[in-house]
């Protein structure tokens, strides 16, 4: 058993809550159950390490099992050394570290997607991962990241995503223009949330064909050299008093629309 947080075993695995360690050495850390979870069940090959107290495994027995029956070893630590590994608070003793697996941007497009969100320099954590997570619920093919976009290994992006970020594919380290211009190669339409855009409901209907949503910033949005990239801009209307909407709230709407669209279409 794992005792001592003050180790070199430990420290290493504590590294990886900073960016900078994850670029040197490719791998990313994951906190809780429910993550060591999704990554067992849809990338079990990319884990390096499982580290977990006693009592959480025998809590966890899922984990446990899903760890056994995919040949990873479960490395036993105490509460202190989880602690230390962990970016959280309350890690609920269990702490992995995984090989990030990003897709590349050529992937994403050669595939004939029909629904991908684009963020360009999207900066907070919780927004990127619930937008991970958004489209991934709504079905969306991938998920492309350009320009100064936090990382999507970033601890508190991973545990946003809710294990989403092991469902679909994630590209990053794009510039926007190249992207763009790989959507359109695939036949794919580049529809910008803008607030100074259409109204989302003048554009409703092509959201049916093969859509690139793309976001922006949260407090500039995108620049014009962004929005001239786009096929067209929409805003989404507000109703009541509201001054605005949070971005990922924004994104969920827009990629849950789309959703909508291309299954009754299909279904048609």
């Amino acid at each position: 058993m794992l005792e001592n947080p003050r180790s070199p075993r430990v420290r290493a695995v504590a590294k990886l809550t900073k960016r900078s360690a994850r670029q040197e050495t490719g791998l990313f850390l994951l906190e809780g159950p429910q993550a060591a979870r999704e990554v067992i069940a849809y990338r079990a090959d990319s884990v390096v390490e499982l580290f977990a107290t006693p009592t959480a495994l025998e809590k966890h027995g899922d984990v446990r099992d899903a760890a056994r029956d995919a040949d990873i070893e479960v490395v036993f630590a105490s509460e202190d050394v989880i602690d230390a590994m962990a970016d959280t608070v309350t890690p609920q003793g269990i702490v992995a570290v995984a090989r990030q697996t990003p897709t590349s941007v050529r992937d994403v497009f050669a595939a004939s997607p029909r629904l991908v969100a684009i963020c360009e320099q999207v900066r907070d954590p919780g927004n990127l991962g619930t937008i991970i997570r958004a489209a991934d619920a709504a079905g969306a093919d991938a998920v492309v990241l350009t320009g100064r976009t936090v990382d999507p290994y970033n601890p508190k992006v991973v545990r946003a995503t809710t294990g989403s970020l092991f469902h679909l594919p994630i590209a990053v380290g794009i510039d926007l223009a190249t992207a763009v211009e790989r959507a359109h190669a695939a036949g794919v339409r580049v529809i910008a949330a803008d607030v100074d855009g259409e109204d989302f409901l003048a554009r409703r209907s092509v959201l049916a064909e093969p859509t690139a949503w793309l976001f922006g910033n949260e407090a500039r949005g995108l620049d014009d050299d962004a929005l001239a990239l786009a096929d067209v801009s929409v805003r989404l209307p507000i109703y009541g008093r509201a001054e605005s909407l949070n971005l990922a709230t924004a994104a969920s709407v827009c990629l849950y629309e789309t959703a909508f669209a291309q299954r009754a279409a299909s279904r048609g």
